[in-house]
């Protein structure tokens, strides 16, 4: 028979103990009790997030293996290694040791395929999250500086890519970074300088191959790291947004609990996104360097192209007039130097247009209910206008493609981008607004008269008419959530004692743009309580 002092002096289980003698010299317990239990929403959109997150992790995997066998040298060698059409042939230590990697190490060449799968897909994940985020206002306050460490992930992780695909030194990488010399020696007065700091020397030089190896896996993918977790970190403190529905306020958060539901998601997600860019690599061929051939200052491969998300800054040199101005014995390029500094406007216009429309509508609460793109008509038209100029660019920086695969002029397709730079994004402003609003007249529509049924009645008098299906509570309750905003007044420019109140000319540029976010023909009026008693009360109500 067991005593009160036998259980008292009992050991607890070793497991336990350490438990208990970390969390008396670090607090883990108290600061893990709330993060674990915290609740996330659940819907198809967040998983974009997460497809970005795991693809990341499967980078950093496979970028440790690969930089076992990498050598970062442009010391030129005689190719002696098992792949014969290449044997004899003079290149760089960089580029012979990616044929290593290829031909003789053990899934050497699946790895490398798996680490560039896994790069292009983490870009476009962020690319389409971030669309995400945009077009459901999730960067409002408190997000706003989460909207600037995702912006920065996207911006640094296009740098990443090229530092990335430029370490083999095939014929390809040394195009794309001869281009990229090229757009740096446009700089005016500090371009050449840049160029001889960058490449130690005249192009190509000796380092660039170890200076871009020591960026792209130590300098860019610690700051990455370090955003990923202090965006991660932000969306824990501020809890994760979702989208309007019955029980779900300012207030609260609808979901599942992290652990266990949560994180066993999230982790069974991991190896699927992990299985599908491994299946993506072994059945699909990226990069074959080998079919192309080491570098050489004198050749240029044909169809050179940049990845995907690189592509909208070569097509704005490619479309860009060849103008330049000489002036005192230097000469300006134009048509270099001017989409170099487009080239940045087009991203960080994405990056401020969060504090952009909190300027304009003045509104400094904070949100954590998502927007229906439909129910912000110009903000939607902008990301769309956005969205139109990128790819807009991306035609024009494959237009020597588009020209041998669709049997057209280069000069045709060349100045069709240069009038769809400039039409193209004003015309999906104007299309996207009407299809906006045509959407909250047909959301209106269905909270007053329901949703079609498609059974026709005839009524006593001989008329037919559609029976139409109320909708339940929660259905009206997604369709009517959404705010109602007034557009901004200046208000009496004088005041009660006939005193004149002056006006700035940004407080008239603020009401004159709130004017289009919310005036007349940017939003329609959602139904109101009444009207929506009298319709359903059976007068006119099918």
């Amino acid at each position: 028979m067991s005593t009160a002092s036998d259980e008292k002096n009992r050991k607890a289980p070793a497991g336990e103990r350490v438990a208990d003698w970390a969390d008396g010299r670090l607090g883990i317990y108290g600061a893990a009790k709330g993060m674990l239990r915290k609740v996330f929403p659940d819907h198809w959109s967040f998983m974009l997030g997460e497809v970005a997150l795991w693809s990341f992790v499967v980078i950093i995997l496979t970028g440790v293996y690969l930089t076992l066998f990498f050598h970062p040298s442009m010391n030129e060698i005689v190719y002696e290694g098992s792949y014969v059409p290449m044997q004899g042939v003079r290149m760089t230590e960089a580029y012979a040791s990616t044929l290593d990697i290829s031909f003789d190490v053990r899934g050497g060449l699946l790895i490398r395929q798996i680490h560039h799968w896994a790069a292009l897909i983490f870009v476009a994940a962020m690319f389409v999250h971030m669309m995400r985020v945009f077009f459901t206002g999730a960067f409002r306050k408190p997000r706003e500086i989460n909207w600037v460490f995702g912006f920065l992930l996207f911006f640094l992780s296009l740098f990443t890519g090229l530092t990335g695909y430029s370490l083999p030194d095939d014929l390809l990488s040394g195009t794309g970074v001869r281009f990229a010399q090229g757009a740096i020696l446009a700089t005016p007065i500090v371009g050449t300088y840049i160029s001889m700091f960058l490449f130690g020397g005249e192009f190509p030089g000796h380092d660039i191959v170890a200076r871009f190896y020591s960026i792209h896996i130590l300098i860019l993918p610690g700051i990455l790291l370090g955003l990923v977790v202090a965006h991660l970190i932000l969306v824990f403190y501020h809890k994760h947004t979702q989208f309007a529905g019955p029980g779900k306020t300012n207030n609260n958060v609808v979901g599942a609990p992290f652990l266990p539901i949560y994180m066993a998601k999230a982790g069974g997600f991991f190896f699927l996104v992990f299985g599908v860019i491994t299946i993506i690599s072994a059945i699909a061929t990226i990069n074959p360097v080998w079919a192309i051939g080491p570098y050489r200052p004198d050749l240029v491969s044909t169809g050179a192209q940049p990845d995907w998300y690189l592509g909208f800054s070569e097509g704005l040199i490619r479309v860009m007039p060849g103008w330049e101005l000489n002036f005192w014995g230097h000469t300006l390029v134009l048509g270099v130097f001017i989409p170099l500094m487009i080239f940045p406007l087009v991203l960080v216009a994405l990056a401020v247009y969060p504090f952009i429309e909190s300027w304009i509508t003045g509104d400094k609460r904070e949100h954590h209910i998502l927007d229906r793109p439909r129910n912000a008509p110009t903000r939607t038209a902008f990301g769309v206008a956005w969205l139109t100029l990128y790819f807009i660019l991306l035609i024009g920086g494959g237009n020597d493609i588009w020209a041998t695969h669709f049997h057209l002029s280069i000069n045709t397709i060349t100045w069709f981008i240069r009038i769809a730079f400039f039409v193209g994004p004003v015309v999906a402003f104007v299309i996207t607004k009407r299809i906006c609003l045509g959407l909250q007249r047909r959301d209106a529509e269905k909270v007053l008269h329901g949703r079609e049924s498609g059974i026709i009645k005839r009524l006593p008098h001989g008329e037919f008419v559609e029976i139409h299906q109320p909708l339940n509570q929660g259905d009206l309750h997604t369709l009517t959530a959404h705010e109602q905003y007034k557009p901004a007044e200046i208000g009496p420019t004088v005041d009660e004692n006939g005193v004149e109140r002056k006006t700035s000319p940004a407080e008239k540029l603020r009401v004159k743009l709130n004017k289009g976010y919310y005036g007349e023909g940017s939003q329609i009026p959602k139904p109101t309580a009444e009207e929506y008693k009298e319709i359903t009360s059976g007068h006119g109500h099918h």
